[in-house]
């Protein structure tokens, strides 16, 4: 479906370097005068729409990225529909509250549960749980320090839950978009409707 939006522009075109200006007009965004270009939807979508994407919300616990102070460009998860299977995507979560703050500074097991809590929340607006997500990617910002509480705690939430088998899982060390986060986690969930 084609949606007509002005675009949200936070770069200033006359503040360019010449390699951005070059891969700009390569991507059509930028005309020769340096102006931000009209986007034109491509013709393979007019005969093959892209697929549906819904964009889920639990506003109640986690606010939208885009309406931090200084505005991110993602949904906080997306629900695809396929026939009777729907997969969720859940962005990268945090222990970040329903104003876009950071919740338990300085506290990695704190900020852990609330990104649990965040997740869960994220997973029932959609009628899913725990029991339907099939994959973690893990990010800690001192991998060193933290993996141990970490599993500890990832252990005994999935023990408590029941999960069996385990989702597959990645640990990454990773400097996180707020210095005030230390763990991060995306999850995928799959469930039938």
């Amino acid at each position: 479906m084609l949606v007509e939006t002005k675009p949200r522009v936070l770069i200033d075109p006359n503040k360019l370097t010449d390699g951005e200006k070059e891969e700009m007009r390569r991507l059509g965004i930028l005309s020769d005068d340096n102006e931000i270009a009209d986007y034109k939807y491509p013709e393979i979508h007019m005969e093959r729409p892209p697929i549906a994407k819904h964009a889920v919300h639990a506003p109640h616990i986690i606010n939208e990225a885009y309406n931090y102070q200084k505005p991110s460009s993602f949904s906080r998860a997306l629900r695809l529909d396929f026939g009777n299977t729907k997969v969720l995507l859940i962005s990268g979560t945090a222990s970040v509250n329903e104003e876009g703050k950071p919740e338990h500074i300085g506290d990695f097991k704190a900020q852990l549960w609330r990104t649990y809590n965040n997740i869960t929340n994220l997973l029932s607006a959609e009628d899913m749980t725990w029991h339907d997500v099939v994959r973690t990617t893990n990010y800690l910002r001192d991998i060193e320090r933290d993996y141990e509480e970490f599993n500890k705690i990832r252990t005994t939430f999935f023990s408590w839950l029941g999960l069996d088998p385990l989702p597959a899982s990645t640990g990454i060390q990773a400097r996180l978009c707020w210095d005030t986060l230390l763990v991060e986690i995306e999850a995928i969930a799959i469930s039938q409707q």
